[in-house]
């Protein structure tokens, strides 16, 4: 990754993030959620969004198992 490199973010069907250059197609699996930008920007805006690093499966195996 470097300065000069326009990044997106993208999210899986487990709703992890990633960073992905933003000229290069998105990969299986993942899809774009509207966000460009430098790499800073586009890490900021993951840790701000992603505040519940387990993925969706683990989450929702955790909830039914309380009820």
């Amino acid at each position: 990754m470097d300065e000069n490199t326009r990044y997106q973010v993208l999210r899986n069907d487990e709703e992890q993030y990633s960073l992905w250059p933003a000229d290069i197609e998105v990969p299986a699996g993942w899809h774009s959620v509207g966000k460009e930008g430098t790499e800073a920007e586009c890490s900021a805006y993951v840790d701000e969004v992603w505040t519940d690093m387990r993925p969706k499966s683990l989450r929702e195996r955790m909830e039914n198992t309380r009820a």
